[in-house]
């Protein structure tokens, strides 16, 4: 399949500064992206936390590198995950993304979440995180986004989470939530919910 997505003939991401090489690109969406991360954290972007506010947010996030940031992907996706064996999570469908988001972000707002002790709150949090990344909207970024994107609705709940865990920690929480989101039409429910919940409990629990 032709990734319209890359510079032909190789695997980099086509990006807003023409950058053609690996480490040069990893390097500049590193420095911008850690930056539009600091402006959100400091001041929220305002939205209704459903599936324009979710697009209207990558796009902030990553403004400066991709001039398709905030547009879902128009490909279907796979990745090669390691924890897996050289399996990939089977994400959204290209045609069903938005569907299968505003679902997502349907049970994430109906939850009573002032009422739920920390248990339920590191059960539900981790759920609707994970439900948010396995939809993979966006043909990068999408670990960042629906960190970003959960933490600031789940601030808005009046419920304190540490961020700083997730940027420290962001190689852990990418493979705890491939671990969480392992289900297999073909091979069943190979999924560990325990990692990522782990981490969410010591964000909820560290503020």
């Amino acid at each position: 399949m032709i990734d319209p997505y890359v510079y032909p003939g190789t695997d980099i991401l086509k990006n807003a500064l023409g950058i053609k090489n690996r480490q040069g690109l990893d390097d500049a969406e590193a420095d911008y992206v850690s930056l539009r991360l600091r402006e959100l954290a400091e001041k929220p972007l305002p939205g209704e936390y459903d599936v324009a506010h979710v697009a209207k947010m990558h796009e902030y996030i990553f403004q400066d590198i991709f001039e398709w940031a905030g547009k879902f992907r128009t490909i279907n996706m796979e990745k090669e995950e390691p924890a897996l064996g050289g399996l990939s999570i089977e994400y959204s469908d290209k045609d069903n993304i938005e569907d299968d988001l505003a679902e997502a972000l349907r049970k994430m707002s109906s939850r009573e979440w002032g009422s739920l002790s920390l248990d339920e709150k590191v059960k539900s949090f981790s759920e609707d995180l994970a439900a948010i990344w396995k939809v993979h909207g966006f043909r990068e970024g999408n670990t960042r986004l629906a960190v970003t994107f959960c933490c600031q609705f789940i601030e808005a709940q009046g419920i304190p989470i540490n961020r700083a865990i997730f940027e420290k920690h962001s190689a852990y929480v990418r493979t705890s939530l491939v671990a969480y989101t392992a289900v297999f039409h073909d091979l069943g429910d190979l999924s560990k919910k325990e990692y990522l919940e782990r981490i969410i409990r010591d964000s909820l629990c560290s503020k």
